[in-house]
């Protein structure tokens, strides 16, 4: 019999306990930006500079924080449980606490890919400029799945969540689809537990509401599933 699998749905509130700003501040802003200037094929047709700037800051942001007690935590559970997390972070976090099976629905910031080859893809963590272009003297944008564009990842995604006995859901509220339906992919045997500083039973009577931040309640879920592992 092999592990039991857990699938994390992880987003934005995660990572703002690690000091980055999460997608849209109270003003509905993003770093002060609307979000249709600098996140979408539009925005980046007309103002190629502000968008490439706009991600370079983000890039740069993100080489200065850590991972939270959160992300460890999940690198925690892999000791007894096979443990497949879908964010909707563009960031790295989880990767570098540790975590070995990570699919970013929305794309990763350290990334860049083509313009017109969208399986052009190669790391990048410098600066991006204008005259960056992929060998075919396209532009390369950065890696992220833009408002307006599918998201390629999700049957991916949708495949992992069928075959979960465990779901934590942390840092979001589900309310942006596609990556709101994941959670109606769950197999009816699925444990499901929430984690978020505002939980209320919102996402039906069968889910486990923890009301805390991430850093408190992953935590604890995790040292609960893996002393009740140890007890089987």
């Amino acid at each position: 019999m092999g592990k039991r699998r857990v699938v994390v749905l992880s987003g934005a509130g995660i990572s703002a306990e690690s000091g980055l700003k999460t997608f849209r501040d109270a003003n509905g802003l993003w770093e002060g930006h609307k979000v249709e200037d600098v996140a979408t094929p539009e925005a980046f047709a007309r103002n190629p500079k502000l968008v490439l700037d706009f991600y370079n800051q983000r890039r740069e942001q993100l080489q200065t924080v850590q991972p939270n007690a959160s992300h460890r935590a999940l690198v925690d559970l892999e000791r007894d449980f096979d443990v497949q997390i879908i964010t909707q972070n563009v960031d790295d976090l989880h990767e570098r606490a540790g975590s070995t099976q990570v699919l970013h629905l929305h794309g990763e910031l350290n990334k860049l890919r083509s313009s017109v080859h969208e399986h052009y893809v190669i790391d990048w963590t410098e600066p991006q400029t204008l005259a960056h272009c992929d060998p075919w003297g396209n532009p390369m944008r950065p890696f992220i799945v833009w408002f307006g564009e599918n998201v390629p990842l999700i049957k991916d995604a949708i495949a992992w969540v069928k075959q979960a006995d465990l779901v934590l859901i942390v840092g979001t509220s589900l309310q942006v689809y596609p990556a709101a339906g994941l959670l109606h992919e769950a197999p009816p045997h699925a444990k499901i537990v929430y984690v978020d500083p505002n939980a209320q039973a919102v996402l039906g009577n069968s889910v486990q509401t923890i009301a805390a931040p991430a850093t408190i309640g992953v935590p604890q879920v995790v040292a609960q599933w893996l002393a009740e592992h140890d007890e089987v």
